[in-house]
């Protein structure tokens, strides 16, 4: 069963060698002016060609020199110094790679970092496509499928949560959950098949009882999964706040406090803001992506109209709202417009404003008529702030680090990738057709089939399956040129 794993994984390396063959350069820094610049060479020819090129202060061969030590020397073209560098190399299989590895930090000049890379392309040297250095890691199996995404991630991280996230998915730990969840599949679809092979001595392999009993189980971390991929996704990506509310209830106001700054035209005419206004926050380490939307009511005023709906459009797409009312408010309206705007995934923060104009008191009974009037299925945090006093927009960051909290649940591992997504949705519909074609009693080649599609699901998260190029092209092509 194993060697059967080993040989489906050789398989594919095999095949998508040709993606990515040679020695390649790239520019592994940010282009543009700077301090100093990077550039890294992978491949069969790397040290060769660098003998052309570099001269090492202390005169060794480039044979000589230590491996994962930094070497000074001086880049020359034709006799010609173009750069004092430091030289780094890296041997085969120990590097990012698992190929040999050259890596010389210049200084930043746009000039010189040009010039040593055409020097190296003018010898057939290829130019780095994105993601390549990364895909020659995956395909000399430095890295599962999984591990190669996370890199990408990590480089994007805007905040610690996504940081966090994006180093444990690296790290191994989801690869492990993967691999140990395909292993039990792969083990009961053998003795499925192995007794396909004794049907007629009426042989019995695979208990049904205990194939039942681990579906079950598989089923529902496999789902445990899937369900963490929404507060993976906001950790990723940022936390969609939308602050909604009637005209003129301190939408503005609020978002320019929890800035310190005036993101926001603030006005006493209604209908100020026609259009979404968006700015980023980091509290507690979570990003947070805050809305001020258009004031909600009816209105003749065409543009103002097109403001409001996007108002809806962007709350459905919000994982929090921050409703805002102000005390002579209609309990029974507000109640109305949370009911429309509220969706599955929403958490709601339903907030009295300006309360600093009543002494600094929440009214209690105002909420309780909010609550009555919504609908039993819609949880709120109900409170009260004063844009003008810190203390109740500290409150304010702490709910909405709590809430962000709540979207958690209790397996340890999150997910955070659409495509893994969709294949453990995948994985949970071809087990579902395993559990109904046992209890009707099909037999075992149907199951079999059932089986093997989970085991392709589960095994495309960590790319061991038979991939094709669009795959891995389409993962790949997102990253960075010298990643």
């Amino acid at each position: 069963m194993n060697t059967d794993s080993t040989n489906e994984e050789q398989h594919s390396i095999k095949r998508f060698n040709m993606l990515s063959e040679g020695t390649i350069i790239a520019l592994a820094t940010p282009s543009g002016s700077g301090a100093i610049g990077v550039i890294r060479l992978s491949g069969p020819d790397a040290f060769e060609i660098t003998k052309i090129f570099f001269r090492p202060k202390s005169k060794k061969p480039l044979d000589e020199i230590s491996v994962k030590t930094s070497t000074l020397g001086n880049f020359t073209v034709d006799k010609e110094i173009i750069d004092e560098v430091l030289l780094t190399k890296f041997n085969k299989p120990q590097s990012y790679t698992g190929e040999n590895i050259v890596e010389i930090a210049c200084h930043g000049s746009h000039y010189i970092q040009q010039k040593i890379i055409t020097s190296y392309l003018d010898l057939g040297i290829k130019p780095a496509q994105p993601g390549e250095f990364t895909l020659r890691a995956y395909l000399n199996q430095k890295m599962d499928l999984s591990q190669a995404e996370a890199v990408a991630d990590i480089i994007a991280a805007e905040s610690a949560s996504a940081h966090k996230l994006a180093l444990q998915q690296m790290r191994g730990g989801f690869s492990k959950k993967m691999e140990e969840l395909r292993q039990e599949l792969i083990e009961f679809k053998a003795l499925i098949e192995l007794e396909l092979d004794f049907s007629q001595e009426e042989v019995e392999f695979a208990n049904i009882d205990r194939l039942k009993s681990l579906l079950n189980q598989l089923y529902k971390d496999i789902r445990d999964l899937k369900n963490s991929f929404n507060y993976g996704n906001v950790l990723k990506k940022g936390v969609p706040v939308a602050i909604a509310g009637k005209p003129n209830v301190g939408k503005s106001s609020l978002l320019n406090a929890l800035f310190n700054d005036e993101k926001a035209i603030v006005s006493n005419i209604p209908g100020t803001t026609r259009d979404s206004i968006e700015d980023t926050l980091v509290l507690n380490g979570i990003l947070f992506r805050f809305i001020d939307t258009a004031g909600l009511r009816e209105t003749k005023d065409e543009i103002e109209s097109i403001g409001i709906k996007k108002t809806r459009e962007k709350v459905n797409q919000a994982s929090i709202l921050i409703y805002l009312y102000e005390r002579d408010s209609n309990p029974s309206e507000i109640a109305r417009e949370i009911q429309e705007l509220h969706h599955e995934e929403l958490q709601l923060l339903v907030v009295e404003n300006k309360i600093d104009k009543h002494n600094n008191e929440f009214s209690k009974p105002i909420a309780s008529k909010i609550s009555s009037e919504l609908n039993q299925n819609i949880d709120t945090i109900q409170f009260g702030i004063s844009t003008r006093n810190p203390k109740n927009l500290i409150t304010l960051q702490n709910l909405l680090v709590d809430s962000v909290n709540k979207m958690k649940n209790d397996t340890s591992i999150v997910i955070h990738n659409t495509r893994h997504y969709d294949a453990l949705n995948s994985a949970l519909t071809s087990i579902n057709s395993i559990q109904d074609a046992l209890d009707k009693g099909l037999p075992g080649d149907l199951l079999s089939i059932d089986l093997k599609e989970a085991i392709h699901f589960i095994g495309s998260i960590t790319g061991k399956i038979d991939n094709d190029q669009d795959i891995l092209g389409a993962i790949f092509s997102q990253f960075c040129i010298g990643k």
